[in-house]
């Protein structure tokens, strides 16, 4: 508009009030930018009106109370002047009179003393407006850059030299700025993405030299940059927002993993701009309730697919960040994970039953649950776990009532299979989650779903001690709530039935000795399968559980800390034996967590970040690396000597 009207400066005779510099669009524009950038993900964000968009951007935090102000007081002044302007002449106009005396005319029609009064209030809220307008999209700044003043670049220029010599390798860094001002990147070939760049260029590398690895930070930034497809957006949201710009940066410097998400999908930094993004993650019927609002958008099916995931991947990224910045420890994000497992979960599977209805129709009285096992059942999900579940549905004779009717076996397997793809599917907007179906009764060689009286005889007849281990994390995530409570009520019995201490012992000794044959190690920071790591701390837990539940049963919680705590109260363990556990558990699912955000390997301490080394030791209150190193392997041989002192050695490492 400016190129081709010609409206960029604030000249008050003449000036054109709707798209001259400050005026009634550009506001328009301001709060559509943000429709366009959140909106997708956000109903609240779709209010057709300009004074219902400021007040909603104001609550969300995306305004501050005096700049709502003064965009709000500008739109409702400019649109009395717009209207007075067109009422004069009966004509389409949306410029000022050029004039003094029709400046006057106007300035006594809007109730003002003078053409000076109209003037000087009509000056202020121009040029509020164009201030506003500028920060969000950097166009004065433009503007200034094109008309070529030669000692303000001169000065960026030696303030970016003098920067880069804040990185170990100035050379390497000099070497990526200078490939950014080629403007070789995709994203960098439009003008104003160009100009935005040479004005973030100084304060992206101020944000990288803060880190505590600026060389890799910078590096990981500029392939973050090559993968763009597009920039301007991103870019003038970094100018908008520099505390994103910081927060990028210590994700580049600290997590490979998730910069490498943040690569693909660069829209994900959009939440980070929501005012609750740094709140706690809300509990499960809040987040099924937010999970429910965005679905209603979809169309079809593959859109509550899409949405599903985009919903599930600004969530997980919500609970990394806030993992990153250490707002959480390990055991909040696996609560995180787990509750948006459990919402995707609920919100899925009866759009999915309605797809199978279309051609199957429904069983009368007989609808599916789902368990959760493993780090869903305990809610201690990590960022990079499959989902372990068991599906079940009530006896029933009955056969669905489509046009192309099963009976209930085949009927429930082929739901478990389209709700499976559900979850597992990759789409534009990724993929949700593996699923591990190896827990269910008989394993892979069982139906993919099992009728209730067919699991509770399972378990009750034909499990192994090591099937039953893992029903100690299992719980039902979604279903018919008398199934559910009929489920919970027969895994409770066969959980707490009386046990034989000393063969349960060996049983799970001979399964503890298969897992070390198939994944030995030795390096400490293998927190699943080193000895005396997670699986010897759980195994302990499990077996003390199944032995003493038959006379106490709430030792059934689920959650491994909590599992530790009954364990204390009821006796089981006094408070050495409950210590040693709860803090070898609690430092390794931290590290866990953080290495599984950050990398998208295993954590090998020669190659790790050395900001992500940091970060570990400060989560763990070690005063550095090496100290926390020490305390892992203290707390595994403590874990260790614990595990042979309550589960003696099987004489052989036959069964199960």
């Amino acid at each position: 508009i400016r190129a081709h009207h010609g409206h960029a400066e604030i000249q008050i005779p003449g000036h054109n009030i709707k798209l001259g510099a400050g005026g009634i669009r550009e506001i328009e524009f301001f709060v559509q930018t943000h429709q366009l950038i959140a909106g997708g993900r956000d109903p609240e964000l779709r209010d057709p009106t300009t004074l219902g968009m400021i007040e909603v951007l104001q609550r969300k935090a995306q305004l501050t109370a005096a700049d709502a102000g003064q965009l709000r007081d500008a739109y409702v002044y400019l649109r009395n002047l717009e209207h007075r302007l067109q009422m004069i002449d009966d004509a389409q106009t949306h410029s000022l009179p050029s004039a003094l005396d029709g400046l006057a005319h106007v300035a006594a029609f809007v109730g003002h003393s003078e053409a000076a009064e109209l003037a000087t209030t009509t000056r202020l809220h121009l040029g509020r407006v164009a201030e506003h307008f500028q920060r969000l999209l950097a166009i004065g700044e433009h503007a200034r850059s094109r008309t070529g003043n030669g000692a303000a670049a001169q000065q960026a220029q030696a303030s970016t030299a003098e920067l880069t010599l804040e990185f170990a390798d100035p050379g390497k860094a000099r070497a990526i700025i200078t490939t950014w001002e080629s403007f070789r990147y995709r994203a960098l070939r439009t003008g104003q993405a160009q100009e935005l760049l040479r004005r973030l260029i100084e304060k992206i590398l101020r944000a990288i030299a803060a880190t505590s690895d600026p060389d890799t930070a910078l590096a990981r930034f500029d392939e973050f940059l090559s993968a763009l497809p597009a920039g301007v957006q991103l870019l003038a949201l970094f100018n908008a927002n520099p505390k994103l710009l910081e927060l990028l940066a210590e994700i580049m410097g600290t997590a490979p993993r998730l910069a490498d998400a943040l690569a693909r999908k660069p829209a994900l930094l959009d939440a980070v701009l929501s005012a609750e993004f740094f709140n706690a993650v809300p509990g499960p019927e809040a987040l099924l309730a937010d999970l429910e609002n965005a679905l209603r958008q979809a169309r079809d099916f593959q859109d509550i697919l899409d949405l599903a995931r985009a919903w599930a991947n600004d969530r997980k990224f919500q609970t990394g960040v806030q993992l990153l910045k250490n707002l959480i420890d390990g055991g909040g994000a696996g609560r995180a994970l787990s509750d948006i497992a459990g919402a995707i979960i609920r919100a899925l599977l009866p759009r999915v039953e309605a797809e199978v209805a279309l051609k199957h129709g429904r069983i009368p009285d007989a609808a599916m649950a789902v368990l959760a096992m493993g780090k869903l059942g305990g809610r201690e999900l990590t960022f990079t776990s499959d989902l372990d579940l068991i599906f079940i549905y009530p006896e029933t004779a009955q056969h669905s009532d489509g046009k192309s009717p099963l009976a209930a076996a085949p009927y429930f397997a082929r739901l478990s299979q389209r709700f499976i793809n559900a979850l597992t599917a990759p789409t534009p907007e990724g993929r949700l989650y593996e699923v591990d179906m190896r827990l269910r009764p008989s394993g892979g060689q069982g139906p993919i779903a099992v009728s209730f009286d067919s699991f509770k005889k399972y378990q009750t007849d034909a499990a192994q001690t090591w099937e039953h281990l893992a029903m100690t994390r299992t719980r039902p995530v979604t279903g018919p709530e008398p199934l559910c409570v009929e489920i919970a009520t027969a895994m409770r019995e066969f959980l707490a039935r009386p046990r034989h201490p000393a063969q349960l012992a060996r049983d799970v000794d001979a399964m503890r000795q298969r897992i070390e044959r198939e994944h030995h190690t030795g390096n400490i920071w293998d927190f699943k399968y080193s000895r005396g790591g997670m699986i010897d701390a759980e195994f302990i837990i499990q077996y003390l559980i199944l032995r003493h539940a038959s006379q106490t049963p709430q030792l059934i919680t689920g959650n491994t800390i909590e599992a530790i705590n009954a364990l204390r109260l009821a006796g089981a363990v006094n408070e050495r034996q409950a210590a040693t556990l709860r803090t070898a558990v609690i430092l390794q699912r931290d590290a866990q967590q953080l290495t599984r955000l950050c990398l998208q390997q295993g954590f090998d301490a020669t190659t790790a970040p050395p900001a992500l080394c940091k970060l570990m030791a400060a989560q763990a209150g070690a005063k550095n690396f090496e100290q926390l190193a020490e305390r892992l392997r203290t707390s595994q041989v403590n874990v260790y000597t614990l595990y042979r002192e309550m589960i003696p050695e099987a004489e052989s490492p036959t069964g199960n």
